[in-house]
């Protein structure tokens, strides 16, 4: 995930939790392992979450995507539709592809840890929106047909989140599909579509 050079003893654990749950599984990693894992005590890491599964559900609210792509929208969209969605399907791919190990627990553990499962939801369900404020800003403007912006964002965002997903399995699904020219591919068929 990240260098751990810099990183709070918090963060460290939180690094340490998703490498390890990630290769071994929720049941197969241990507090302790955690902890020594981070370079830190097993008391550490009780003081700042309790318990392995706190750990975890604060690791995804930590790294997930919601602060970066809130940013995202707030700073660097240029209110011209093929360059926005552009920027946005990029750096989702960017995040997801960051926090992999991430998605990986989430779709591994979703029997054991439902709790965790329906946290990983809230991300997507954010993204979701705030793309549709976006569409309908971008609709006020001109920009858009009318159309229901929040079935716009949800397509949006599950048709990338497929093609992570493909990609999460090294692409072997569908290998002659490269993800930069599915992104292309997929933002011009969206501003086609929504471009009065």
């Amino acid at each position: 995930m990240n260098s751990s050079k810099n990183l709070s003893s918090k963060d460290k654990l939180m690094v340490a939790a998703i490498d390890l749950i990630a290769e071994k599984g929720y049941k197969g990693v241990t507090t302790l392992e955690i902890a020594a894992a981070a370079g830190l005590s097993e008391k550490t890491l009780f003081r700042h979450f309790g318990s392995k599964q706190n750990l975890l559900e604060a690791a995804v609210d930590r790294f997930h995507y919601t602060e970066e792509m809130t940013k995202l929208f707030d700073e660097k969209l240029v209110w011209d539709l093929q360059t926005d969605l552009l920027l946005i399907s990029q750096t989702y791919h960017k995040i997801m592809n960051r926090n992999r190990k991430m998605i990986i627990i989430s779709l591994k553990e979703e029997d054991n840890l439902p709790e965790f499962r329906e946290i990983t939801k809230k991300h997507p369900r954010q993204l979701v929106e705030i793309l549709t404020d976006y569409f309908k800003v971008m609709f006020e403007k001109g920009k858009l047909i009318r159309v229901n912006p929040e079935m716009q964002a949800f397509l949006f965002i599950t048709t990338h989140y497929g093609a992570f997903i493909n990609n999460l399995d090294k692409g072997v699904n569908f290998p002659s599909v490269s993800l930069e020219s599915f992104i292309t591919e997929s933002v011009q068929t969206f501003t086609r579509a929504l471009t009065p």
